[in-house]
């Protein structure tokens, strides 16, 4: 008899991450009148983080990363702009500063240029990870890395276990 030969292609363990480059990418181009709005919503969006009950956080900075809800949808340009802006205003502050308060600080930066963030939050598994950012009209994400697309959002605005869904209320 002869022996079977079962091809077998090479695999490539993950652990459940993606590589990431070591070097910080370039700061990209983000108009004046972004960064002189973005700098007191960091401001707030800290003072919001930092206020209150440690356990009630999470809930603080959701309700602030929607209160534009009922404003005409940001356009991708604009979100680009916000997300910018916030990222280049947070360099400064002396303070954790991780993907739910950037979000949060440019879901307030767009409502504040009264426009609408897409703010999502999701998870992705194996291992369980979170993550919050904001989503184009397209519903991609904005400024983010591409694994971004590995989470599956489990939070929005207007969502499933949303205030205003459970409510019937429409955007």
């Amino acid at each position: 008899m002869g022996a079977t030969v079962v091809d077998i292609p090479d695999t490539v363990l993950t652990w459940g991450t993606v590589e990431q480059a070591a070097a910080p990418p370039e700061p990209a181009p983000v108009p004046l009148r972004w960064r002189v709005v973005a700098v007191p919503v960091v401001l707030a969006t800290a003072t919001v983080w930092a206020a209150g009950r440690r356990r009630n956080r999470f809930s603080r900075l959701v309700r602030l990363a929607c209160s534009g809800r009922n404003l005409p949808p940001a356009t991708r340009s604009q979100a680009r702009y916000a997300v910018r802006a916030v990222r280049w205003a947070a360099q400064l502050l002396p303070m954790r500063w991780a993907c739910l308060e950037d979000s949060t600080a440019a879901a307030l930066v767009l409502t504040v240029a009264r426009r609408r963030a897409e703010w999502r939050h999701g998870v992705a598994l194996d291992p369980v990870r979170l993550h919050a950012w904001i989503a184009g009209p397209d519903g991609t994400p904005v400024e983010e890395p591409a694994d971004t697309a590995l989470y599956t959002p489990i939070y929005t605005p207007d969502g499933p276990g949303s205030a205003r869904a459970e409510r019937g209320v429409s955007p």
